[in-house]
């Protein structure tokens, strides 16, 4: 039974506000003049306001259910707790990077946040064709930092135990492990797709070596816990700010619910995906140019982020055998991961729950190509993970896919 408590609303929010003193220097409850629900995600309740001095917050709110489906399907809203605590985690290393967290109110799962409303959210602008510099590059340095930084390398032992268990996020992961690991592969009548791509769909769940690789890459999520990783990290959960239509001056990472100490390279992969899926989209629409653009992002992602980390190896708080060669090992492992699960998560958008509207404001007959395409190129990604390739390898035979299956 979902649990019972006030939900904020047009109506409350100005008493509410009122009756925290934490909010009376970041906001004049009594004259706002600007109040927007802009919860549009799968989730939770979201509201900008502003005061007539142009002072702003942002409130989120859990429900207690999943907002995309309704009260049929119970969620703990304790996940806005997560997302809290994880982005006020991650601001110890990468405080540029994420939205400040001014309160968290526990009885009613409320967020207080800083406003954002002067960003954008990344996905609609490349939605719009906007090719912004300067976003795939921090954020590698966002998840290395962050990884690092709340990893046994930093923390030791004790308290990397200890942070483990105050981050177990059960109910988020299993959504995870669902939606992304099992559903798309073994049907359980919350896929679809258009009909035109039930064949693409059947040959994803008939690949043998996919669904094996799919196995060893759930085992990993389920059993690896290396850091308090974001959990979703895609272009929908990052927020850009630009002076002009070319380069972002800010960049944000935003509603890290389903964080908890997973495998760090999840969200490398969760990036990647969702770089290939915008790429699908521009080679839908016949924008060959920003197509290879985006094909270039992972590279640019993994880059920063292999640099920040060995920049970060001397700090280690144990140098006896996690030594240099020790980092070349593992610098191997998260790249072979990253690109294992760029696949799950590309495959997961096409025929499972919670698709892109990359993909889906796409008219229907240049849709059918694109998901094609998608999915022929996940499979890809996934199963040839371990080969000797350079980024531009991988670009190229992407690229390659994905022009292949187009349709007009």
């Amino acid at each position: 039974m979902a649990e019972e408590y006030e939900f904020l609303s047009k109506d409350n929010i100005s008493s509410y506000l009122s009756s925290k003193a934490v909010f009376s220097k970041l906001i004049d409850s009594q004259n706002i003049v600007v109040f927007k629900e802009v919860g549009d995600g799968n989730l939770n309740l979201v509201f900008i306001m502003k005061d007539n001095k142009g002072k702003g917050i942002v409130l989120k709110q859990a429900l207690p259910y999943v907002r995309l489906v309704g009260p049929d399907w119970p969620m703990t809203p304790t996940r806005a707790r997560i997302e809290a605590e994880t982005t006020i985690a991650h601001s110890k290393y990468a405080k540029d990077l994420v939205p400040e967290i001014y309160d968290y109110d526990e009885s009613r799962y409320i967020i207080a946040m800083e406003d954002l409303s002067d960003h954008v959210v990344w996905r609609g602008a490349l939605n719009e064709g906007f090719q912004f510099e300067g976003v795939a590059g921090p954020l590698g340095t966002y998840v290395a930092k962050t990884g690092f930084g709340t990893s046994v390398f930093t923390l030791g032992q004790e308290t990397h135990k200890l942070e483990l268990a105050r981050a177990i996020n059960p109910g988020l992961c299993l959504i995870t492990e669902d939606l992304v690991f099992s559903e798309p592969y073994f049907e359980n009548g919350r896929n679809s797709f258009l009909p035109a791509n039930e064949i693409d769909a059947k040959e994803l769940a008939n690949d043998s070596d996919m669904v094996r690789e799919i196995g060893i890459l759930k085992y990993k999520f389920m059993t690896t816990s290396e850091s308090l990783i974001h959990g979703d990290l895609h272009t929908g959960s990052v927020m850009i700010k630009a002076e002009d239509k070319q380069s972002a001056i800010s960049i944000k990472a935003i509603d890290s619910e389903f964080a908890f100490y997973g495998p760090l390279a999840f969200d490398l992969g969760a990036l990647m995906a969702n770089y290939v899926i915008a790429a699908a989209r521009f080679c839908a629409l016949g924008k060959i140019e920003q197509m290879q653009w985006a094909l270039g992002l992972p590279e640019q992602t993994w880059v920063a982020f292999e640099k920040e980390i060995r920049a970060l190896w001397p700090t280690r708080v144990d140098k006896r055998v996690f030594n240099d060669e020790f980092l070349e090992v593992l610098l191997k492992t998260w790249r072979e991961d990253a690109l294992g699960f760029t696949g799950a998560k590309m495959a997961r958008r096409i025929v499972g729950l919670a698709k892109t509207t990359d993909i889906e404001t796409l008219e229907p007959n240049l849709r059918e190509g694109a998901a094609r395409g998608v999915l022929r190129a996940a499979r890809m990604i996934t199963k040839t993970r371990k080969q000797v390739k350079t980024w531009a390898d991988i670009a190229n035979e992407t690229k390659a896919i994905l022009t292949s299956a187009a349709t007009k």
